[in-house]
This record gives C-alpha cells, sequence and structure tokens, in this order.
C-alpha cells in the first residue's frame, strides 16, 4: 500500500479539519491524538477558499502552522490538495466552470464536486494549487501520502462538456461513418452528418429517465467520457504533483461499487487504492465484505487504505442509527481482513455548523476523550500499536473470482428491457453472498485480469463481451478451469449493438448452448429449477429458453410452456467446464450450486463455523493470518483446525480447543507451525 520505510504499523487516523476551529485547538486535539493511538491524519480536504482567497492571492500561512505543528508532534500527514471545492470568487467571475444537471439545469455556486470537470478555467487553478502545495511542502518528511481532490463523482452536461464530448468521439472513432455504425443511428434517423449535431445525451435529447435511453450507444460513450473527463482532472494534478515529489504515492478515495467512474481504469493511475465504507444500514456484513474485495481488487491484490469510515454515525441516510458497541472495532479489523493496511475515519472532530455536524467523530462535540466513541478508539489504537508491522503488506490469495465490469454495467441497465428488475450488482452480490457464507476468499476482478491465478471464475450477467474477451474465457477453461456465467449473458458487443447469430452470443461455442427467447418475470411471480436429482428451486427474474448443442443438462425449468427445457447447462470443454445458469434464483440454489462446483474443484472453506462467523486469511509469504469475526449478536463457538497465536491476546489456541466468542469481537490469529 503506501510504500514509505516510516509507516511501521497499519496507520491510525482520519480526516482532520482544524480550520474550522481556533488555532489554539490544535494543542487540545494533539493530546486527545496521542491518548488514542492516533499516528496520521488527512488534512487540507476542503481548503482552497482559505488557501485562495481571490484570482492572484495565496494564503498558506494557517496550513503551515498546522502542517510544523503536526510534524513537531511526530504526526504523519495525508496531505490532500483541496481541490473538490472551489473558491466562491471563481464561480462569480467564471460561472462557465459551473456544472449543469442532467435536467439540463445550470448550477450556481454551492455543494462540492459543482465544477465542471471540462473547464479550462478549473482545471488550471486547480494544477496550479497543487503545484503550490507540492513545492512548499515538499520537504516535509511526515507526508506519507498525496490525496487529490475528495470522492469524484457525478456529471456534467454544460456546453463546455458537449464540446468536449465531440472531441472525445473523434478520437475515438475517426470517422462519422465508423460512429453511425458503432450506434446504429439508422435506427430512428439518427444520422449525423457533421460532429457538431451531436448533443449530451440527458433528459433534453435521448433519455426518458436517469437510467433508460432512447440510443443506448450513445449514452454508453457519455458515461465513458464523463468517467475519463475526471480521470483527466485527477491525472493533472497528479503529474504536477509526482514531478516535485516523485517518491511520495499518491491516491484519491474511491466509494466502492460507484456507478459514474469506472475504477479499473482510474485504478491505474493511482499508487495504491483507498476507499470510503459507508454501508447502509441495512447492509449485511458479507456486502462490506464485497466491497472491500473489489477495492483489492482493483491494483491486482495489493493491499488498500481504508481512508474513510465513521468511528459512530452517519449523518446523511434516512435513519442514522449508531454503531452499537463493539461493531466500530469489528468493521475495522473486517477492512484489515480484507486487504486494508489502514484504519482512517472521518472525522477527526466533530464538526458545529452544516450538514455533517451530527456525523460521527472521534472528538465529539463534548470535546472530551470520556465518550464511549472516544474510549472504543482507544482501545483500537493500542491493539494496532501491539501489532506493529506484523500484517503490513500480507496479501489475500483467492483460487475464485468474481469478473465486474463497468462498461458491463453502464450499458445492461441503460438498455430498455427486458426487465427494469435486472440490476447488475445485485446478480453479482448473490454469487459473492453464497461464496462468502461458506468462508471462501474471494477476489473481485476486470476483464484486463489474468484469469491463471484461479481455479473458479464467476461472470454473473455478462451482457457485454468486449472485443475477443471470449477467447481469454476459452483459453482459461480450455486449460481445466471452470466457468460460470448466467441469464442474458454474451448479447452485446462494446458499442451495446447485439451480436447476431444466436444468444450468448461470442460465448455460445464455449457454453454449448443457445438461446432462442428471454421471459422475463415480475415481481412475485416465478417458474421451478428442477435439477436432475430431484431437488427444486424457484426461477426468478428471467428465464432463458435454452438450446443444448453441446452442453449437458443440469435442471430444467418445472412449469409453463418451456417446462422440461433446460435451465442450467454445463459443457465440457478442454480440460474444463463452462456452466450456464438460465434464471436467476433463492440463497439457497446459490449455496448448494456453488457448493458443488467448489467440490469438484477441491477448493475448501478456510474454515467450516457458525452462520455469522466471517472468515478470510492474509498471507506474507509462507506465514498465514486467518481473521474470524463474528458479526452475530450472540456469542459463537469456535473449534480450532490447527494450533493458532492470539495476536490480540497473547494466548496460544490448540488443535481441537474450543473458544466461546463473543458478539461482535474479533480472532487475528497466526498459524503455529
Amino acid at each position: 500500500m503506501i510504500n514509505d520505510e516510516k509507516v511501521k504499523k497499519i496507520l491510525f487516523g482520519g480526516d482532520y479539519n482544524p480550520e474550522q476551529w481556533p488555532e489554539e485547538i490544535l494543542e487540545e486535539d494533539m493530546k486527545l491524538f496521542k491518548k488514542a493511538g492516533v499516528d496520521v491524519v488527512t488534512l487540507n480536504v476542503f481548503n482552497w477558499a482559505m488557501l485562495q482567497p481571490s484570482e492572484e492571492e495565496y494564503d498558506f500561512s494557517r496550513l503551515d502552522k498546522e502542517m510544523d505543528y503536526l510534524k513537531a508532534n511526530n504526526m504523519k500527514v495525508c496531505l490532500a490538495t483541496s481541490t473538490a471545492a472551489h473558491p466562491a470568487w471563481m464561480a462569480k467571475k467564471y460561472p462557465e466552470i459551473l456544472r449543469t444537471e442532467f435536467s439540463g439545469m445550470r448550477r450556481k455556486f454551492g455543494g462540492r464536486h459543482n465544477s465542471c470537470p471540462n473547464s479550462l478555467v478549473y482545471k488550471k487553478y486547480a494544477v496550479r494549487l497543487a503545484t503550490k502545495l507540492a513545492e512548499r511542502y515538499k520537504h516535509y518528511d511526515n507526508i506519507v501520502a498525496w490525496h487529490i481532490s475528495n470522492e469524484f463523482g457525478g456529471k456534467c452536461y454544460c456546453d463546455t462538456c458537449e464540446k468536449a464530448f465531440r472531441v472525445w468521439l473523434q478520437n475515438r472513432y475517426k470517422t462519422l461513418e465508423a460512429l453511425n455504425k458503432a450506434w446504429n443511428t439508422s435506427f430512428w434517423g439518427h444520422t449525423f452528418y457533421a460532429w457538431d449535431e451531436i448533443v449530451v445525451p440527458n433528459l433534453q435529447s435521448e433519455h426518458f429517465e436517469w437510467e433508460r435511453s432512447m440510443f443506448q450507444g450513445i449514452s454508453l460513450d457519455y458515461a465513458r467520457f464523463s468517467s475519463d473527463s475526471m480521470l483527466e482532472c485527477y491525472k493533472e494534478e497528479y503529474e504536477a504533483i509526482k514531478r516535485i515529489t516523485p517518491e511520495i504515492q499518491i491516491t484519491t478515495n474511491l466509494m466502492g461499487f460507484y456507478k459514474e467512474l469506472d475504477y479499473h481504469k482510474w485504478a491505474k493511475y493511482m499508487d495504491f487504492v483507498s476507499w470510503d465504507n459507508y454501508p447502509s444500514t441495512d447492509d449485511p456484513y458479507y456486502k462490506m465484505g464485497m466491497d472491500h474485495d473489489l477495492m483489492r481488487g482493483l491494483k491486482d491484490g495489493l493491499p488498500f487504505a481504508l481512508m474513510e469510515q465513521t468511528p459512530s454515525v452517519t449523518n446523511w441516510q434516512p435513519y442514522n442509527n449508531l454503531k452499537r458497541p463493539g461493531v466500530m472495532r469489528l468493521w475495522s479489523y473486517q477492512a484489515v481482513a480484507h486487504g486494508s493496511d489502514t484504519i482512517m475515519y472521518f472525522q477527526m472532530r466533530r464538526s458545529i455548523g452544516a450538514c455533517e455536524k451530527y456525523h460521527g467523530a472521534l472528538i465529539d462535540h463534548v470535546g472530551t476523550g470520556e465518550t464511549r466513541v472516544f474510549k472504543e478508539c482507544e482501545v483500537l489504537g493500542a491493539e494496532l500499536e501491539k501489532l506493529g508491522d506484523e500484517i503490513i503488506g500480507s496479501v489475500v490469495k483467492s483460487k475464485v473470482a468474481i469478473l465486474f465490469d463497468w462498461d458491463n454495467w453502464w450499458a445492461l441497465e441503460y438498455s430498455a428491457g427486458p426487465s427494469k428488475e435486472l440490476r447488475y450488482i445485485k446478480e453479482v452480490f448473490k454469487y459473492y453472498t453464497a461464496l462468502a457464507k461458506q468462508n471462501i476468499n474471494i477476489d473481485i476482478i476486470g476483464v484486463d485480469a489474468d484469469l491463471s491465478p484461479y481455479q473458479l471464475v464467476i461472470a454473473p450477467v455478462l451482457y457485454m463481451i468486449k472485443g475477443d474477451y471470449h477467447k481469454k474465457l476459452e483459453e482459461f477453461v480450455r486449460a481445466g478451469g471452470q466457468f460460470i456465467t448466467t441469464f442474458f449473458s454474451g448479447i452485446v458487443d462494446e458499442h451495446d449493438l447485439v451480436t447476431i447469430g444466436g444468444y450468448p452470443g461470442k460465448l455460445r461455442e464455449l457454453l454449448g448452448i443457445w438461446v432462442e427467447e428471454i421471459d422475463a418475470l415480475p415481481p412475485g411471480e416465478a417458474n421451478k429449477l428442477v435439477m436432475t436429482d430431484g431437488r427444486i428451486y424457484s426461477a426468478e427474474l428471467l428465464c432463458d429458453l435454452i438450446h443444448l448443442e453441446t452442453a449437458e443438462v443440469v435442471a430444467v425449468y418445472g412449469e409453463d410452456f418451456y417446462a422440461g427445457t433446460p435451465a442450467v447447462t454445463v459443457n465440457h470443454f478442454g480440460k474444463g467446464k463452462a456452466w450456464y445458469v438460465g434464471s436467476s434464483s433463492s440463497e439457497e440454489f446459490f449455496i448448494d450450486f456453488l457448493k458443488e462446483c467448489l467440490e469438484e474443484v477441491e477448493i475448501k472453506p478456510i474454515m467450516t463455523l457458525s452462520e455469522g462467523l466471517e472468515i478470510t486469511r492474509r498471507y506474507k509469504a509462507e506465514i498465514e493470518y486467518t481473521f474470524i469475526l463474528n458479526h452475530n449478536k450472540e456469542a459463537k463457538e469456535i473449534t480450532f483446525d490447527q494450533e493458532y497465536v492470539d495476536l490480540l491476546r497473547d494466548i496460544t489456541y490448540k488443535k481441537g480447543e474450543v473458544l466461546n466468542l463473543s458478539a461482535k469481537d474479533v480472532l487475528l490469529l497466526k498459524a503455529n507451525d
């Protein structure tokens, strides 16, 4: 993760905004930071207005004092560039920097991420500020990372973006003939004869609602363009800083499965991945695990940084319930268990005004270290100090991968049909959940990933096959790999044009089937999956009507005019097998089905324990670190499968020994060979 010899332990701290307080607060906060074991702060996230009060004036006096004080107190700094919120004077003098909404409404000054990513004015001043910061603080040896902007996101539909979109399209397609072909503009007489005839796809043009477009190819390319536009903003700041401080690593905080940005592309330009974990109040623990695994997978399994989480409570959900005692520690170790080398929070001291004044913090409005939340953080800080560098740099190894692709996500959900209930992440999550509940380490990978480390690759709803990706899958299976995909896969190419000749298009030979029709079932209605051994499960959402070619039947439909036709198939291909699941189903089906697939390739759970006990494993050379996290509301019994050393308690457990692990408690075990 952070490649810095000064980092000898899991970094512990978070976002610090002393500019919101009198200068004397630094001394008070530092005492509390040291009491809690905090050793790093993210500084200067939203200070652009303070640092640049006018077009030609820069004032670093307050930040200088903060940086000097932190350095004097041996506090490490993740230094941000403050470019996520432009100053009011900039919007007043240059209103063209303001974003235009999907509806076509031009924004006024306010909020954050309100800058057009293609505004030359915005980019000029953002890069200039980043450059000045790097030049001013380049000799501070306590800077462990640069943090560009903050939570990039959103889209802009202004005239500047429209012009930039046309340039982006010219670079991509070269000719209008190629563009018209890719977008199938002969439909509805949309043929373009000049580049300036192309407009942004929003409610004023191609969309009849946010996610539904009349021309998917245009909307898909605008999603790509928008992600690329913001990436260019990041890259320009990155390059400016890197020229001045090449030895310091650079990141920006991502947001899990965030639809607007193609994080696989972004990760190529990040020295390490960092992200902000804010689960919904009803998210199960394995949903958080899936988010962590996605972030880890963006950099080929390298450790990532948990840049933000709340120590206690969020402020922006409809109902902001407290993290119950033990949950903050539990979720912090969950991040580490999935590959994080940091535990950081937003925020260090609770604000007194604006929309985040009720968001949790290490130091609450009471301003002491006597709160429940502070004391829980203090315990965690002491544990991390004790662990030192024991697990720093260790990695998660997996034999199972789930394929996730942003282009596939965008194209699938822009489509009109076959069902508005079809949601990419929801279907991916069903497979992830079934694996996580069996305590299997899982990688979440993109289409560029090397498949050779895996024995089983799962690609739920692989709607889009880009280029020759099918050949990569064929090579994997031919060499002995097991591949699973599902209904509504192999339908289109990278332009969202249907591959003719029968679904699943380029996957037809690998899967040994062709699909004639797709039946969409409304909510509350279901067919049946009847397995060859007589077991019956539900068939939900979509039902593909399948014809066998070289594949064999695993299950058939139980009802309707297609009763008795194939629903789940397997095709022997080279040394491996390719499975096709023609419908969605219940959790029971996915657990049973995947268990059999795992047994076939002899992939075993890390340990077999009770429901609600999450088990993951990290590796450093030949050393194994096993995490057992009790997400239950009650204690659970654990029987150890070998001898372990408990790194948090300094206890050795013998093989066969039984432990009653308290609710919300954690074990961090080192194999004692």
